[in-house]
């Protein structure tokens, strides 16, 4: 078992626009995080319905180890991610229900790296974010995500 934090919360109102940092979000199952560009349906992958992009995650470690050993420095808010975590293994929770705070959520699939975000930041993030790029999510529950939240598999 794990029990991680949310570091930090991202939302951006149109693709493309620089990621701004939250305090706190409001999680509305079946929509995403109010304020954010999928929320909206104005994210740059919008029009691809087949893929849930309510919520993404990434660990703070991979950003960290992206600064490690591709000597590349991103902000959190650059990662393009909703949340950012420390202590939570996010590959694991592909098809698993967890808890962010007050928060349920499914985790759907992973969020592999893919050009698009490459072109936004720095050449090699592609590379440097494979398969610890973060997690895609749905919301079960909603309601109020703070930083600081608890990370915990749902009971």
């Amino acid at each position: 078992m794990f029990k991680g934090e949310v570091v930090s919360i991202h939302v951006a109102g149109k693709a493309g626009m620089p990621l701004e940092a939250r305090s706190q979000v409001a999680a509305i199952a079946g929509r995403g995080l109010e304020g954010d560009r999928y929320f909206e349906g104005t994210g740059y992958w919008s029009k691809n319905a087949e893929v849930d992009r309510e919520v993404t995650l990434i660990e703070i470690e991979a950003i960290d180890a992206l600064a490690q050993e591709k000597k590349i420095e991103l902000p959190p808010g650059a990662a393009r991610r909703n949340l950012v975590t420390r202590g939570v293994p996010l590959n694991h929770l592909v098809g698993q229900e967890f808890q962010v705070g007050v928060v349920r959520l499914h985790g759907t699939r992973l969020c592999e790296p893919c050009q698009y975000l490459e072109s936004l930041t720095a050449h090699g993030v592609l590379a440097g974010l494979m398969h610890r790029g973060g997690l895609r999510a749905k919301i079960i529950a909603g309601g109020a995500i703070q930083v600081g939240d608890v990370i915990a598999i749902a009971d």
